[in-house]
């Protein structure tokens, strides 16, 4: 019932009187990544699971993922958390030191946008106006930069059912979050990966999933 746990150490007190618990993980936080504490056969190499974006976010702060990155790409819909969660003149100061950014948004003039306004009941064009003005906020951004920094800022768009929103932070930690029936993106699960490359690991799954959606997007 207990595999990896002899009989003795299920039925041993800690220092407290407490029975030791089977399984302790926590998340930590070091040099801007999501690290695992106690990292367990059972977990893979999930680090942490969130009931929302917003719990995500108070634990970790856009600062804490993309301050120290080198390399950061994310896929999803608008994108928020690098377009309006994080502030344009850091973004500026990453591309211009080396930074390398790939965007990945859902395509604002496409199908699979409106269907997922339609899920999502929005009548006034939300999504796409949202999305729009990323893309746009991030192109005004590019013009600023220096020729080198500018090259290293690549956003591309799709136009396909959307799945997941991933972010990948210098191909060691990995966000994943689902896109639920009639959910806002901010309301879903969202879930931290640690680079494994054990067969049984999450990370190549998810990183795999975005190479795989960027090479078949279109430049913007």
């Amino acid at each position: 019932m207990f595999p990896g746990r002899s009989v003795e150490e299920l039925f041993s007190l800690s220092d407290g009187g407490i029975p030791a618990p089977l399984v302790t993980a926590e998340p930590t936080k070091s040099g801007g990544h999501v690290t695992e504490s106690c990292p367990t056969s059972q977990m893979a190499d999930v680090a942490a699971v969130f009931s929302s974006r917003s719990a995500f976010a108070s634990a970790y702060p856009p600062s804490a993922l993309f301050d120290t990155a080198k390399e950061i790409n994310a896929a999803g819909l608008s994108l928020n958390v690098l377009c309006q969660n994080y502030p344009d003149h850091r973004l500026k100061q990453l591309l211009e030191s080396g930074t390398r950014i790939r965007c990945l948004f859902l395509d604002p003039q496409g199908k699979a946008i409106r269907a997922r306004e339609d899920e999502e009941r929005y009548t006034d064009g939300t999504l796409t106006t949202l999305t729009a003005l990323n893309i746009s906020m991030l192109n005004r951004l590019k013009e600023k930069l220096t020729p080198e920094a500018a090259e290293l800022l690549e956003l591309r768009v799709y136009d396909e059912t959307i799945r997941f929103n991933i972010l990948i932070v210098d191909g060691t930690t990995c966000v994943v979050q689902p896109y639920l029936p009639h959910a806002r993106g901010v309301d879903s699960p969202t879930i931290v990966i640690n680079d494994n490359t054990a067969a049984d690991g999450l990370f190549p799954v998810f990183d795999q999933v975005f190479t795989s959606m960027w090479e078949r997007s279109s430049p913007v």
